[in-house]
């Protein structure tokens, strides 16, 4: 029987430059399990702020920028760091540029563990 965890993938979520405002704006819907490795990229011409939940920035990524998190690295135990589920990807303009992109899109692609074979 195999301890380990198998990494399963939600589906990409997506949010066109046309939505990127002043405000914070949600990528996609909420995860739907607990998040391991997170990829946010920044597909746009522009840099970016990114929030974990809409209420302050977290993390920026300059245009064409992409960061992976990998919060639970070599885990074969079901412990570790994770983004809970429910938790939710925001975006908005960057507050030292406030100029909305004018192409690409944002992209938040994650990655969870399921026990079992």
């Amino acid at each position: 029987m195999s301890v380990a965890i198998r990494a399963e993938v939600e589906e990409i979520r997506r949010l066109p430059f046309g939505s990127i405002g002043a405000a914070y704006m949600g990528v996609g819907t909420a995860f739907e399990h607990p998040i391991r490795i997170i990829a946010l990229k920044n597909a746009t011409d522009v840099a970016l702020s990114f929030s974990k939940g809409g209420v302050f920035d977290w993390i920026d990524l300059e245009s064409s920028e992409t960061i992976i998190i990998d919060m639970t690295s070599n885990k074969t135990i079901e412990t570790g760091f994770v983004f809970d589920l429910g938790s939710r990807i925001y975006v908005r303009e960057h507050p030292l540029v406030l100029v909305a992109p004018s192409i690409g899109y944002v992209s938040v692609s994650v990655i969870y563990g399921e026990t079992g074979l």
